[in-house]
């Protein structure tokens, strides 16, 4: 009977680009997804925090299996800046920490500093972040009125991009490696320009392979259930587009045998290195790692859930 009580819900994959609201943590959303769709499984790929608004991929099924790589894809995001303001937070939540003027300063002098943010660039976490130190997030401490010493940490800005400029406020767009704290770019920005700054508006407009994909809001995922399961199922990606671009992979039956056991196979014209997608037929099987012998490995096998 316990077995049967953990093994709740549908054996439902596929993955969900959700809309997520601004006010609402990325966990208390991954858990309304999993009851309107039943699903016996479920995971986000990574934190969106309650400020910010936008796309948060659901995986349901065996697509969990396939979050971490979601995790540490690029991401993509549109913020708005304002200019002459510090706060705690780095947003609007937090307390004004310091005002200073924005006199003489123009979208050109902006696009000159935006360039020093470009490429590969350090960042020291902020304190209003979900790192932790000594087994507690950092936000936590910052809300007891405790600063811990950060490292820094190397990230990639990909892109950087001057939109609307309507000072002291202007709008960015940022495709950034994982990792990437956008208010404490906001925050260097500012200081770069020598008045200081504030994330004003925060949102994720893409996940790596996932840029220029439908996304669903929760409102629409209430109105469709009314209209059946199925009904839901049908704004469900294959689990296997979280992995676009990779090389792959096809496989025989008898060869798929062995990998399913777990033992790696010989694969005619496989690639010699890295991570690929395996497929039997048109049913996607695993994702393979191509060890040093040549031989394809599987890594995470899509059993069904």
């Amino acid at each position: 009977m316990g077995r049967r009580g953990r093994a709740r819900g549908r054996p439902v994959s596929g993955i969900l680009l959700l809309d997520k609201p601004l006010g609402l943590s990325s966990n208390h959303a991954l858990q309304r997804v999993k009851r309107l769709f039943d699903a016996r499984k479920a995971g986000h790929t990574g934190s969106l925090d309650p400020l910010a608004d936008g796309m948060l991929p659901i995986c349901l099924g065996d697509a969990t299996k396939l979050s971490a790589f979601l995790l540490d894809a690029d991401k993509y995001y549109h913020f708005r800046v304002k200019l002459g303001q510090t706060t705690a937070t780095g947003d609007t939540e937090g307390e004004i920490l310091q005002t200073r003027p924005t006199d003489g300063i123009d979208a050109q002098q902006i696009e000159s500093v935006l360039t020093r943010f470009r490429g590969e660039i350090e960042q020291m976490p902020p304190m209003y972040s979900a790192l932790k130190h000594q087994g507690k997030r950092l936000y936590e401490l910052a809300r007891e009125g405790v600063e811990v010493v950060r490292e820094p940490r190397t990230v990639h800005i990909r892109e950087l991009t001057l939109q609307t400029v309507e000072l002291p406020e202007f709008d960015l767009q940022v495709h950034c490696s994982k990792g990437t704290y956008v208010r404490a770019l906001a925050t260097d920005i500012g200081e770069a320009l020598g008045c200081g700054a504030h994330v004003t508006a925060l949102r994720r407009t893409g996940v790596g392979p996932y840029t220029g994909y439908p996304m669903y809001t929760m409102d629409v995922l209430e109105q469709t259930a009314q209209q059946g399961i199925s009904a839901l199922d049908d704004l469900l990606l294959p689990i296997d587009t979280a992995l676009a671009g990779w090389p792959e992979v096809r496989v025989s039956a008898d060869t798929a045998f062995y990998l399913k056991q777990g033992q790696a196979v010989l694969v005619p014209k496989a690639p010699t290195e890295g991570l690929v997608r395996i497929y039997q037929g048109d049913d996607f099987l695993a994702v393979g790692q191509i060890q040093d012998d040549g031989r394809v490995a599987p890594k995470r096998l899509m059993t069904g859930s």
